[in-house]
């Protein structure tokens, strides 16, 4: 019922990546742009976001309230995500209506109109997000974390963007960003469902075979350089609660280690979902810092964060304080957790336990057809396909020893950034 993924491009650069799922008459369709705030420097930060809202106001041929009617009449559902290494649009049709998802993708990019009076309504939508962001305690403690943790890389930059570059993009910068990146070269077509490959790569081929190449040239971005020494911060805003959040410089997705941390992420709060896409999770109650330290009452509840970036980004713990507790006392108690990781071999039976959990969770995220659509396109924004096809592989190759290397080589204290966030007082 499902057959291998196919591989191909077309002769402007678009690369088309197919898989044949049979399971059910959908049609799961994603185009994918190599472009996120990693694309995005001080004056520009958060234009990537705001180009794809600007991509559902419609074109000539796709007015926007038409294309909402027509995809929801007939059950389908569209949406898009924009992230530090890329942005990504989807719809989900039945799968007699596919070509419907393929004439508005080949339509939009080339021909968005960003009208100015849209420009300027969507900038206010776009400012009262980030407002919103900005009474949430953890929006706010990891943007202070990430800016602190990086001194010249993007990814320093919420993907949102800066209030006071929010206030100033102009129509002309957001259609330029536009055109740099929104061709055939940069982008990948990645389809999964209940479709055969001759007849579809014949829409394919009549949707985008005539758009121009263009020329995308990428950012030249230098690597940024090691934390080398422990740095706090401190954030104080509205709300009850203290949070923590502990963030260590960690691989890029391609790394040879990153399984290994994926692992060690797992063994102590439980496996971080790499798909944002993806529905479904495991329990983290075996998780040593669930155990040590929610169990106990000292923390609330504590989760790890291990994103598939391009460049090294961060592994972060977030722990929620426990009202009769001081954030001090969950540090401390945090640190005892990681010296135990640091000075001696987690057992087999615990590694292969923290391994268990990360196979399940990447079943749970990879099983339906929109989802082995998602990983089609995903892969290949930080790595290639054959990540997520020997995604299981890797995971059962990590050894004690190597997550011994690992935790020594990333949890070391002076790796990292230690964020406090702390009510302030009288603000309920």
């Amino acid at each position: 019922m499902t057959k291998s993924a196919q591989f191909t491009s077309l002769p402007n650069g678009l690369s088309i990546h197919l898989k044949e799922i049979h399971t059910a008459p959908i049609v799961s369709t994603w185009i994918w742009y190599r472009v996120g705030s990693r694309n995005e420097t001080p004056g520009i930060t958060g234009i990537s976001h705001w180009v794809e809202h600007m991509q559902f106001k419609g074109t000539q041929a796709f007015p926007a309230g038409m294309l909402d009617r027509e995809i929801s009449r007939v059950g389908g559902n569209w949406n898009a995500l924009t992230h530090m290494d890329w942005t990504t649009y989807y719809e989900a049709m039945p799968a007699h209506l596919f070509n419907i998802s393929l004439a508005l993708e080949a339509d939009r990019m080339l021909n968005s109109e960003f009208l100015p009076l849209e420009v300027e309504r969507e900038r206010t939508v776009i400012i009262s997000e980030r407002e919103g962001n900005e009474n949430q305690p953890l929006f706010m403690l990891s943007e202070a974390v990430v800016n602190a943790a990086f001194s010249q890389h993007p990814y320093k930059y919420e993907v949102i963007g800066l209030k006071e570059d929010l206030n100033t993009i102009t129509r002309d910068d957001l259609y330029s960003h536009y055109r740099r990146y929104y061709q055939p070269g940069n982008a990948i077509l990645a389809i999964a469902g209940d479709f055969d490959t001759q007849e579809i790569m014949r829409y394919i081929e009549s949707s985008f075979g005539d758009l121009p190449p263009g020329e995308t040239i990428q950012p030249i971005i230098e690597p940024e350089q090691p934390i080398e020494q422990e740095k706090r911060v401190h954030v104080s805003g509205p709300g009850e609660t203290n949070y923590l959040q502990i963030a260590y410089r960690a691989p890029r997705a391609h790394d040879p280690d990153f399984f290994a941390l994926l692992v060690l992420d797992s063994l102590l709060t439980g496996p971080s979902s790499l798909n944002m896409f993806g529905s479904g999770g495991v329990s983290n109650k075996t998780s040593r810092l669930y155990r040590a330290l929610v169990e106990s009452e000292i923390s609330v509840s504590c989760a790890g964060s291990l994103q598939a970036t391009r460049d090294p980004f961060l592994y972060s713990i977030f722990l929620i304080v426990h009202p009769d507790r001081t954030p001090e006392e969950v540090f401390s108690a945090l640190d005892q957790e990681i010296k135990r990781v640091l000075d001696s071999p987690v057992s087999k039976a615990e590694i292969d336990r923290a391994i268990k959990q990360a196979k399940a969770l990447f079943a749970f995220t990879s099983e339906n057809i929109s989802n082995q659509a998602f990983w089609l396109g995903y892969s290949e924004m930080f790595a290639n396909y054959d990540w997520f096809e020997n995604y299981i592989d890797n995971l059962a190759e990590v050894s004690p020893e190597k997550v011994l290397q690992a935790a020594q080589r990333y949890l070391h204290p002076n790796n990292r950034v230690v964020g406090f966030y702390i009510p302030e007082q009288g603000n309920h």
